[in-house]
């Protein structure tokens, strides 16, 4: 039911819009912060068919680029996450099992975008300015070259990052 509905509010949503839109968001958390939320056989049993619904509904109706948000350890995913034509992926979780970001450069970039990296849970409510800085340098460096990367906190940036970490991120 939950897909159906999708399905229908992005048909409305691009018979108002059509080409304007340049990205279409959907998503749902299927990682935790050490593993996936279960194997991926069962994955591909249980969720993929209806990530392909929706992917298969939004490419017959737009040119948009797709990005799909889940948070977490998704890396066992990302193969299928391509496979079924998802172009990028939100958020880069830098702190969840198997999401290093030299990693999933090396083996997917190229082939999906990564949106994120900035590490929500540590750097920005602890870190200094400095070492803000220093992380935003050190995740363009790793994911940067080539392209394919929007840069951008981890998830939402929240109360307790104290403003000058989040304007040196912006600056650097």
């Amino acid at each position: 039911a939950i897909v159906e509905i999708m399905i229908e509010w992005n048909r409305l949503a691009f018979d108002q819009l059509g080409d304007l839109i340049d990205i279409v968001a959907f998503g749902d958390d299927i990682g935790q912060q050490d593993r996936p939320v279960c194997s991926v056989p069962l994955y591909r049993k249980l969720i993929r068919p209806y990530q392909e619904r929706i992917v298969e509904s939004i490419r017959s109706q737009t040119r948009a680029r797709i990005l799909y948000h889940t948070c977490g350890s998704v890396y066992r995913y990302m193969e299928d996450f391509i496979d079924i034509g998802i172009d990028a992926i939100n958020p880069v979780q830098v702190t969840a099992r198997n999401m290093e970001p030299e990693r999933l450069k090396r083996e997917f970039g190229g082939r999906i975008a990564f949106w994120g990296g900035i590490d929500s849970q540590h750097v920005l409510p602890h870190g200094s300015p400095s070492e803000v800085r220093a992380e935003v340098r050190r995740m363009f460096d790793i994911m940067g070259p080539g392209g394919g990367y929007v840069l951008s906190a981890v998830h939402n940036i929240q109360p307790d990052v104290p403003p000058d970490n989040i304007l040196a991120m912006f600056e650097a």
